[in-house]
């Protein structure tokens, strides 16, 4: 089951931290969610965020099953390029800030992470 919220991934992984922990904890939410069988309607990168859609991310098969299920996956165009990571990119669709935007005002709720 999808619904209509919107959860933002700021970050590369979820909390503030030093080591691993904040990308263990987005793999568990993410697997959790997947779980659950109860889906946002979109999860939208920027920042950092955008790392974890990219080449190397451990929380990449997660989000390869949450589009399969129907999630949109939006990512920072002016993030990625700011990084040097657009041609990294392995999930999601690339947008700009309009789609993040849009998103956000169209949602029922949104978490951030």
């Amino acid at each position: 089951m999808k619904d209509q919220s919107v959860v933002l991934f700021t970050r590369n992984g979820m909390g503030e931290s030093q080591g691993d922990l904040p990308l263990r904890l987005a793999g568990k939410f993410l697997s959790l969610t997947l779980q659950s069988g109860i889906f946002p309607g979109k999860i939208l990168f920027y920042t950092d965020g955008v790392r974890l859609a990219c080449e190397g991310s451990p929380v990449l098969e997660q989000l390869q099953q949450l589009e399969a299920k129907g999630v949109e996956l939006v990512l920072c165009q002016t993030c990625l390029d700011t990084f040097g990571l657009s041609t990294q990119v392995k999930v999601g669709v690339v947008g700009g800030m309009g789609d993040i935007l849009e998103a956000i005002q169209k949602s029922e709720k949104v978490i951030s992470l």
